[in-house]
Parts: C-alpha cells; sequence; structure tokens
C-alpha cells in the first residue's frame, strides 16, 4: 500500500463514508484531519478519483476545484458565481464545464480524468496515430501544398469531422522534428523550401538572404548576347506611397511581357508565390533564369528556386543598367499605370491586356517584329 499504509484502517473507513456523502476533497480532510493529498491517495486507491497530479500548473484547476464546480452546477449557480467562489475567471469555469458534457453530464471525477489523460507525456502524434488523415495530408504534399493550403483545406473538406483537422504546425512538425516523424521525410523536397529540415530562425531573417544570392555576373554567356530565349528580367512598379505594386518580367531575347498581379502585398512571399504562379503560362524552355536587383522583394528567392528550377541572379547595388530590358519595359509601362497611381485597383485581366497591347506592338529593335511574334518564332525553332 506504500504511503496509504500511515493510515490507519478507522480513518480510511472515515474518508469513504464522507465520500458516499458526497463531501468535497477540502471537507473529507477537514472532518479526517489528514491533507487533501492524503484524502486523495485513499480515494484513488478505493476506485474513487485518480490521485492528484505532481508539477500542477498553478493555473490548472485541482480536483478540489472540479468538486466544487460539480456542487455550485447542482445547485444551479451560473458560470460566474461559481468562479467567484473559486477566485478564478469566468471563462475557465464555463470552457470546463463545456468541455466535459456541460451543465447536465458535467462530473468531477470524469473531468480529472480526462485533465490527467490530456496532460500524459508522451503523446502520439495525431497525424501519427489517424491514417485516414496521414494519407490525405501526404497526397496533397505530394502535388506541393504548402501547409497551411492543407491544414485550411482540410477543415474545407470535412468540416464535420474534427478528428481530420491538423493545424500547419503540426505538419511541419510531422516532417522536421525528430521523435514526431509521421509523414515520410522524401515529403520535404514537395515543400517550396525543399529542406528536410529547418533552418534555425536567425537564418530565416530577410536580414541575411543576401549572403546567398548569386551575382549577375555568374550569369550565363548565353543570356548575356540573348542567343537563347528563356532569360528574364523582374522589377516591381511601386504605385501611390508605397502601398501597392504590379510586378514587371521581361524575356530578354523577344522583350515579351508579363505582368504579376500583387493586390494585398508586395513582400517577399507575395513575390515568391506570383512569380511561381507564372511558371506554368509558358513552355518550359523559356524559363531559364531570373535577374533581379537586391530589393527585399527576392528574400525568398531560394524558395522560388527550389519550386520551380529557375536560378535567380542579382545586380550590383545600385546597378540598374545590369538591367536594361526591364528599366525600358518599366519607362513604356508608365504610360498605363502613371507614377502616384493606386496599382492594386488593376485585376489580372487588366494587367493581361495591357501587357497584351506591348506584346502585339512591333519593336525596332526586333527588325519590325512584334515580341509575341518573335516568342512564337523562337518557341517553334526550339521545337
Amino acid at each position: 500500500m506504500g504511503k496509504h499504509d500511515r493510515v490507519r484502517p478507522d480513518e480510511r473507513r472515515l474518508i469513504l463514508e464522507l465520500r458516499r456523502e458526497g463531501q468535497t476533497i477540502v471537507e473529507i480532510a477537514s472532518r479526517s484531519g489528514r491533507h487533501t493529498a492524503t484524502v486523495d491517495r485513499v480515494l484513488a486507491a478505493a476506485g474513487g478519483l485518480p490521485p492528484r497530479r505532481t508539477g500542477r500548473s498553478k493555473v490548472s484547476l485541482t480536483v478540489e476545484d472540479r468538486e466544487e464546480i460539480s456542487r455550485g452546477l447542482v445547485a444551479g449557480e451560473s458560470f460566474a458565481a461559481i468562479a467567484r467562489g473559486l477566485a478564478r475567471p469566468t471563462t475557465a469555469v464555463s470552457r470546463e464545464v463545456n468541455a466535459n458534457g456541460g451543465r447536465g453530464k458535467y462530473r468531477a471525477w470524469a473531468a480529472e480524468q480526462r485533465a490527467v489523460e490530456r496532460a500524459a507525456r508522451p503523446k502520439t502524434a495525431k497525424l501519427a496515430g489517424n491514417r485516414r488523415l496521414r494519407a490525405v495530408v501526404e497526397g496533397w504534399l505530394a502535388k506541393r501544398w504548402s501547409p497551411e493550403q492543407i491544414a485550411d483545406q482540410l477543415r474545407r473538406e470535412f468540416p464535420d469531422e474534427p478528428e481530420m483537422w491538423v493545424s500547419h504546425e503540426t505538419i511541419y512538425q510531422a516532417l522536421y522534428v525528430q521523435g514526431r516523424g509521421a509523414l515520410r521525410k522524401d515529403l520535404t523536397v514537395c515543400l517550396r523550401t525543399g529542406r528536410a529540415r529547418r533552418k534555425p530562425r536567425a537564418t530565416r531573417q530577410d536580414t541575411g538572404w543576401r549572403n546567398e544570392l548569386i551575382n549577375i555576373s555568374e550569369r550565363p554567356a548565353e543570356a548575356e548576347d540573348r542567343a537563347v530565349p528563356g532569360h528574364w528580367e523582374g522589377d516591381l512598379i511601386i504605385g501611390q506611397a508605397s502601398q501597392s505594386a504590379i510586378g514587371t518580367l521581361v524575356e530578354r531575347t523577344s522583350r515579351f511581357v508579363v505582368l504579376l498581379h500583387l493586390p494585398d502585398d508586395h513582400g517577399a512571399e507575395a513575390v515568391r508565390d506570383a512569380l511561381i504562379r507564372q511558371i506554368p503560362t509558358l513552355p518550359a524552355q523559356l524559363w531559364r533564369s531570373l535577374t533581379w536587383d537586391q530589393g527585399t522583394e527576392m528574400a525568398r528567392h531560394a524558395e522560388f528556386t527550389v519550386a520551380t528550377g529557375v536560378e535567380v541572379y542579382f545586380c550590383d547595388p545600385h546597378s540598374p543598367w545590369q538591367r536594361g530590358t526591364n528599366e525600358n519595359t518599366n519607362g513604356l509601362l508608365r504610360q498605363y499605370f502613371p507614377k502616384g497611381t493606386d496599382l492594386s485597383v488593376y485585376s489580372q485581366p487588366a494587367l493581361d491586356a495591357v501587357a497584351r497591347e506591348l506584346n502585339e506592338r512591333p519593336r525596332k529593335t526586333l527588325a519590325g517584329m512584334t515580341p509575341s511574334e518573335k516568342l512564337a518564332e523562337l518557341v517553334a525553332t526550339a521545337a
């Protein structure tokens, strides 16, 4: 019996009798002259309440708290009145009751058991214990969906099945964290970062991304002499008060223009995603490289390269002439989007219409051909 041996048989009988009368742990301890922890252990040994948990947070409800909640509910007291008696927030009482059957079904013993089970460590990861959920998540990861997209889609596709919901952080942990690897490790290559483990937070801050850039001096010679199509230059046109922007891409050989819709944000993640969306719109052979300046909007350039295979090269600081084709095109685009304009009002179809007009305009540098005609010629030659 261990520690229970120090409790005399008559004391044990008194404790059990008081329990049958519906007394709380505190009341039984006062009547029997024993500490509440001792009463708790005696009742647990007799099949009553489980023993009190050690190391419980000070803000967690105790066995005694749950007993008082149960008595208050039986007496018809409001959550607020019960909370005042416990010196606890009303929300703590309402959450406790609602999570354990509601007013009509709340039982202190059952609530305490569930609390013990929830606190048990180690826990089985949700993805490890739910084969169906794991199969769905792995299938979407294989399609290169991000964990955030998967977490949102699970709630939409299984609105009435909470067991099929999981947070994006849980998915990341299942891929990255040792001991919680419920998902196949090979699926990490499907993430936009392509990494098999997380980088420390310090290395993920935007302040260090320039350490990883590839200078324009390393760009293939074929891009410099425009001999091979598929090498692009990119930049942003900034709108009124720097609150809006449009992404601009120009293919160096044909001068073909593509405009990126950035309606809500022109930060690094938004630009990365907009670039990734554009890749499937043109043949694969037309995406060989991208040259950009060192603006922070390209801080996620490595993730773009992992997702698309398109290498990004960066100009020297304050050297816009190294992207001369793009600079000239941006000058043309200012005819359509004057400085001080709110660029967020333009939809993607509107941007496509402007790009189409430029792409169908004859160019002296192309011997009178339009960028669209030149691009079609290059694609046909490559085929």
